[in-house]
């Protein structure tokens, strides 16, 4: 009789383990596709309408050394928008780099480079405010496949038709380099 009653104990732990298991990763997005952020001009950039292509997130500031990457960006993503969307988070964690409001950011990314692709609110991409985003996109832990550090503006993340990172590129892979067209 005592056995059988070690042995269901024991099953019951099991069972309660696996069940908190399930619980505690069904919270934790699988996807980027389960996020939803302001856009630059106060509308919804909602991922999941992306599903189905790849997607390129970008960190991006319009006073950087790497700011004329928005020219490469904007011809990759009219080249490949039938199965690529690129997206762009303006933030200014470098060294004051996009110190603009989002109207301004908006007017001068359409007057300088004729960005048409989805451009994101202002955010912060690392530290005590990062964004819910970009926790994802950098800590295994949320992701499930990379941790990675945002080092400077316009690193790169690649994620594939289901939502899944593919690639990180830092700020040095050009949107039309080799590295990034040969995975589209």
């Amino acid at each position: 009789m005592l056995k059988i009653f070690t042995l269901s104990a024991f099953i019951l732990s099991i069972s309660f383990m696996n069940c908190r298991a399930q619980s505690e990763t069904s919270t934790m997005p699988t996807s980027i596709h389960q996020f939803k952020v302001k856009g630059l001009l106060g509308d919804t950039i909602n991922f999941a309408s992306f599903k189905g292509k790849k997607i390129l997130v970008v960190n991006t500031a319009s006073k950087c050394g790497f700011t004329p990457q928005y020219e490469g960006l904007e011809e990759l993503y009219n080249k490949y928008k039938d199965k690529l969307v690129i997206v762009g988070f303006p933030a200014n964690n470098f060294m004051n780099q996009e110190p603009g409001s989002n109207e301004e950011i908006a007017s001068f990314c359409k007057k300088n480079y004729g960005v048409s692709f989805p451009m994101a609110a202002k955010i912060s991409v690392k530290g005590n405010n990062e964004a819910p985003i970009y926790k994802w996109l950098t800590h295994k832990s949320e992701n499930g496949v990379m941790n990675a550090k945002i080092k400077w503006n316009f690193n790169k993340f690649l994620l594939d038709e289901n939502g899944v990172i593919i690639a990180y590129f830092p700020s040095s892979v050009t949107p039309l380099s080799e590295e990034i067209v040969s995975k589209l």
